[in-house]
């Protein structure tokens, strides 16, 4: 497991750093990196949760800084209570496959948490440049942080009928949005979870032997 977290770590990091030093963030009208039709990199940041959600969306708090501290540290409260739940489980006998997605959503939360933490100190902004490491002032404050997206599968796109309310005419991609390997991660640990349902869950105890003592 141990190895699963550092393997999803340091190749969420590394994309990430290869596409904050080597690219702009990707403009509407700029070409992707990496564009094969149905697979595109390209390079957005997310100051929110998943699918670029903020939670002002869903807490009425007016100040976007304000709700992406409560965000940061909300996450931090969720890795850690992960984390320590894997730890105690280690030593108990649970399902393999259940350490393993918990392993998988506890790296990849913890990929996107470096993110909102360090990266607003550790890098300048990358609107119309490339960013730069180790800047004298960075482009956020500490817990701050814009995680960083860069891999969609636009699948498939289509035209909703007129006669769809609020949608008709529209255009619509699917997927859309834009996600990192941390994202995936968890993801994969979610689906794992999901699919596999009790036999995931299940102890791995020996089973209980009952001695039957004839009464003389």
């Amino acid at each position: 497991m141990v190895l699963v977290i550092l393997g999803v770590l340091l190749l969420d990091q590394v994309l990430k750093f290869y596409i904050k030093l080597n690219h702009p963030i990707s403009s509407y009208l700029s070409p992707s990196i990496i564009d094969w039709g149905f697979f595109r990199v390209l390079f957005v940041e997310n100051p929110g949760m998943a699918l670029g959600t903020r939670v002002s969306d869903i807490i009425p708090i007016g100040d976007e800084d304000t709700a992406k501290l409560i965000l940061t540290f909300f996450r931090i409260i969720v890795i850690t209570g992960i984390g320590l739940w894997l730890f105690f489980r280690v030593i108990q006998k649970q399902s393999r496959l259940l350490k393993w997605s918990v392993a998988l959503i506890f790296a990849g939360a913890l990929g996107n948490l470096i993110d909102s933490v360090f990266y607003g100190v550790v890098f300048s902004h990358s609107y119309g440049q490339v960013a730069e490491f180790l800047p004298q002032q960075g482009y956020a404050p500490l817990f701050l942080g814009h995680v960083v997206d860069f891999i969609q599968f636009p699948l498939v796109t289509w035209v909703w009928p007129q006669w769809v309310p609020f949608l008709g005419g529209e255009s619509y991609t699917f997927f859309q949005y834009v996600f990192n390997i941390a994202d995936t991660a968890i993801s994969t640990g979610v689906l794992m979870i999901l699919v596999f349902g009790k036999r995931i869950t299940r102890v791995n105890n020996p089973p209980m032997t009952t001695e039957i003592q004839d009464e003389s």
